[in-house]
């Protein structure tokens, strides 16, 4: 090693550094990094990202994998039908039949109008799950109307002894009459759904006056109430096909070809 002051052969001093010096450098220099920067230029960038941001660009950006979802009317859940015939049975008593809509049960539902055409195919269906009546006159309806025009009083007749006769099928529908006896609202509501879902589709099919068709339920509806209210015997124990054989004929008078 060197030592100040001394000079070379050519009477120079022979260069010099300071003690301690040779190839260093700076103290923690020697190839290292700042700490925690392994494979970064920047302190903590060990290969991480922002806490709660995994596989993301953004923090919680995992929740669109998880169903999470923007703010609004609710998507299908297991009681979303439920709902549904809860609010409808809400609406049809405040607005009636002819005035309930399926965007106001929607809307009633907090949920999309979409949804409730997915569970229930028209208004008249919702309306026959609300009032839990026995039958869809959608599906019925078009069964009775088919087949010969000279036998369609026994049709209708048949029809609705047999159903009523289920005490399952019957109990809904007295427990709506006996409210609509006592119920203005119920009353109107009852009402425009003969009218727009029974009476209406049957006068278009069959071609006849209103009068005739409301006349003719008029009557079964009345041997109902007989049979099943009042229990007047011997109608109330009556066989089925012995009031077929009865009423049909003043049924077909109404329903049938002038």
């Amino acid at each position: 090693m060197s030592v100040a002051g001394e000079v070379g052969a050519d009477g120079k001093p022979v260069g010099t550094r300071k003690p301690g010096a040779e190839g260093t450098r700076k103290p923690g220099a020697v190839g290292t990094r700042k700490p925690g920067a392994e494979a970064t230029g920047k302190p903590g960038a060990v290969g991480t990202r922002k806490p709660g941001a995994e596989a993301t660009g953004k923090a919680g950006a995992e929740g669109a994998a998880s169903g999470g979802r923007r703010p609004g009317r609710r998507r299908g859940s297991a009681d979303t039908r439920g709902q549904i015939v809860a609010a409808a049975r809400k609406i049809f008593a405040e607005k009636g039949y002819d005035k309930a809509t399926i965007r106001g049960i929607a809307r009633e539902a907090e949920v999309d109008p979409a949804l409730v055409h997915h569970y229930f195919d028209t208004k008249e269906g919702i309306f026959v799950e609300a009032m839990q009546l026995p039958v869809d006159p959608g599906t019925i309806i078009p069964l009775i109307l088919e087949g010969p025009r000279e036998e369609i009083g026994e049709r209708l007749v048949r029809f609705l002894l047999t159903m009523t006769a289920d005490p399952a099928n019957r109990e809904p529908i007295l427990a709506i009459l006996r409210s609509a006896m006592t119920n203005e609202q119920v009353l109107v509501t009852i009402r425009e759904f003969m009218t727009m879902a029974v009476f209406n589709r049957v006068v278009e099919r069959l071609g006849i006056s209103p009068v005739r068709m409301e006349v003719g339920f008029a009557q079964m509806f009345g041997v109902v109430l007989m049979r099943y209210v009042l229990r007047l015997e011997p109608l109330a124990s009556a066989e089925i096909d012995e009031l077929v054989e009865i009423l049909a004929p003043t049924l077909q008078r109404y329903l049938g070809d002038d």
